[in-house]
């Protein structure tokens, strides 16, 4: 991280520690506009052949780069009659480069950041301002040239982000690092982070395609550190601390956490051992998505290699649930694949509700719509976990569960439906105008989903049978063959499509560690039962065709009425 400007992969990462650009002058001398330019030409020789050929004439590749920079410092300081340039000869051609150009800069995912482990440059406590005065420095820019090759002044402005997507800062931090992990040491940590929501990052793929297995090597033998590629984004997953490093080539990712899993604290940081560890676009020359258990050190350590598929940002997230559902298991929490949300209902009880389903199962569906023909019966709801969350059993031999992102990784075609989400304006998009588009949604606060929640009911999300309502069960043996099968109809937003099984609808860990995880199964239904806690399936229809008709709906009815009387 040692240049000034780096761009790769439609990455744009701008230091301003080591060069903070204030005028228009200053931006078109710099070696960061140079290397924009050298990206910025190449595309013009692939998709505008034309007007490349327009604006190289008979020059030489670096006269031509010295030829448009001299055009746009006179366009910033003359009028354009005062200008005698040879591009002036065809307007509508230079205005074309000028909007083509900009066009092509704001589809470039940009962010900034200052790393305080350099004296120079600017301090920590700037780092907003900086950005703001940065877009400003680049929207004015823009908005000057265009309006003086146009001949007139717009009458809408549009104030666009023009300059970054988002900023972070970054600091060294002293942390308890085993022999095994030296190799992590200099690698910067985020300290602060700014979006600019809502953010739409347009990744190369929309879908993820594979399974996350087991390795017996750990995987920081592949680890190639380089010079300066890495950050680490330190965090919380539930109430574990993870280490994510990311090649800077997926910084998007690394932004998109931000919404997901809480920012580690200093303390958190300092002195510690993580309880798990992600190297993300490792260069390896592999596609893998492992995962390894460092028994000496008590680390679980995931790996995912570089290729263009992993761009997709449930690669991020379902690698860090399959380390948090690992480490769960390990002290025999049992990992939930599901939703949970609390229901102060208006007679003043509170209910927590679990369903639990493989993708697509119509977990999020259900509630959204029971909250959605509520009425007035439901006050207020609190979500606990969208996709990821755990049981375990508290002193009282009661089941309890804890959630463990503070955000959701929502399908756009779910919206819909009247999200319980009211905080798009804050949200991370992904590829929205394609299809299994996603969103990244502020949910919750860390400090929320981590309490020990109280169980009220526990209900399968069942997608493939053509019925309507909730069945209860009324024992254990008719119980977990419902819920261990993992039976689902898949909707294609993975790699499978059809009628499917996975064990405990959980291919994110229960199913790798299949005899690790069934005592724990045992051990909290057992709890269940033992408390009176309702079990047993609702019929979402998701999977059926045309979605059943509306079924979600009947049968969220049907669940609300079971709640109240709860």
């Amino acid at each position: 991280m040692h240049e000034a400007f780096y761009m790769a992969r439609r990455t744009c990462l701008i230091n301003y520690t080591k060069e903070y650009i204030k005028k228009p002058k200053d931006l078109l001398t710099s070696d960061s506009f140079s290397t924009f330019l050298d990206t910025f030409l190449t595309r013009m020789i692939d998709e505008y052949p034309e007007i490349y050929a327009w604006l190289k004439m008979d020059l030489s590749y670096d006269q031509l780069k010295e030829e448009i920079v001299k055009i746009l410092k006179l366009l910033t300081i003359l009028e354009l009659d005062e200008i005698d340039h040879p591009y002036l000869g065809n307007i509508e051609y230079l205005k074309l480069v000028i909007e083509i150009g900009y066009n092509f800069w704001r589809e470039q995912q940009r962010y900034s950041y200052i790393y305080t482990r350099n004296d120079s440059g600017l301090q920590l406590v700037n780092f907003l301002e900086a950005d703001e005065a940065f877009n400003r420095l680049i929207l004015t820019f823009y908005r000057d040239i265009e309006e003086k090759v146009q001949g007139y002044t717009n009458n809408v402005y549009r104030q666009l982000r023009a300059g970054t997507d988002a900023s972070f800062v970054l600091l060294d931090y002293q942390w308890n690092v085993p022999g095994e992990y030296s190799d992590l040491i200099g690698i910067p940590f985020v300290n602060k982070m700014m979006l600019r929501t809502p953010l739409i990052l347009h990744p190369a793929s929309n879908k993820r395609s594979n399974v996350f297995v087991e390795t017996e090597k750990n995987p920081m033998h592949d680890f190639n550190k380089g010079n300066d590629e890495w950050l680490c984004y330190p965090c919380k997953v539930g109430t574990l601390i993870f280490q994510c490093y990311f090649h800077r080539d997926f910084t998007s990712g690394m932004i998109a956490m931000s919404n997901l899993f809480q920012l580690a604290t200093d303390e958190e940081i300092m002195n510690n051992k993580p309880d798990c560890i992600m190297l993300f676009g490792v260069k390896d020359n592999t596609k893998d998505t492992i995962y390894y258990h460092d028994e000496k050190n008590s680390i679980w350590v995931g790996k995912v290699s570089d290729h263009d598929a992993i761009e997709y940002f449930g690669y991020v997230k379902k690698m860090m649930l399959t380390l948090y559902n690992l480490a769960c298991m390990e002290k025999c929490w049992l990992p939930i694949h599901g939703a949970m949300i609390n229901l102060y209902l208006k007679d003043g009880t509170k209910k927590g509700i679990v369903l639990m389903g493989d993708s697509g199962a119509g977990k999020s569906e259900t509630i959204e719509a029971m909250t959605g023909i509520s009425k007035g019966e439901i006050i207020r709801e609190e979500i606990i976990f969208d996709d990821m969350g755990s049981f375990h059993i508290d002193e009282n031999g009661e089941v309890v569960a804890q959630g463990s992102e503070i955000g959701a990784f929502v399908r756009l075609d779910d919206l819909d439906k009247g999200t319980a989400y009211k905080d798009l304006d804050r949200s991370i998009f992904f590829n929205p105008e394609a299809s299994n588009s996603r969103v990244v949604i502020p949910a919750s606060t860390h400090e929320t989903i981590i309490k020990n929640h109280h169980v009220d009911m526990f209900l399968y999300a069942n997608n493939y049978t053509d019925k309507r309502g909730v069945r209860m069960v009324e024992t254990l043996e008719e119980a977990k063959p419902i819920f261990v099968e993992g039976k689902r109809f898949a909707l294609g937003t993975t790699q499978e499509k059809g009628l499917s099984t996975t064990f405990f609808a959980n291919p994110f860990g229960p199913m790798q560690e299949q005899d690790l995880c069934n005592p724990i199964i045992d051990e909290v239904f057992e709890a269940l039962f033992k408390n009176n806690i309702p079990i047993g399936e609702i019929f979402t229809c998701l999977g059926l065709p045309d979605k059943g008709n509306d079924g979600i709906v009947d049968s969220a009815k049907v669940l609300l009425g079971i709640i109240k009387e709860l």
